[in-house]
């Protein structure tokens, strides 16, 4: 199952559009940015319906990974990613 970091860049006023679309797959971890595993078929259906949600101008950049093994993640503060934090 790929590894994969999605950020997009798109108006403000269509931000919460794209923020609601894609929590439903991956984890939100700043502003624009999500991360997480995902199956292939699911990102497939992920990349085309971001594409479909784009308007001229606006741009989404998928980063994918074979695994989250491969993903050498720095954080400073507190992460996101944590799962101690909904506890």
């Amino acid at each position: 199952m790929p590894y994969v970091i999605i950020v997009y860049d798109v108006k403000a006023e269509r931000t919460p559009k794209f923020l609601k679309y894609l929590r439903r797959y991956l984890t939100h971890v700043q502003n624009s940015v999500f991360e997480g595993q995902i199956t292939d078929g699911t990102l497939t259906e992920v990349k085309t319906k971001l594409e479909s949600m784009l308007e001229v101008g606006e741009s989404v950049m998928v980063y994918e990974m074979s695994s989250e093994s491969y993903v050498d993640r720095s954080v400073f503060g507190e992460d996101p990613m944590d799962d101690e934090q909904f506890l």
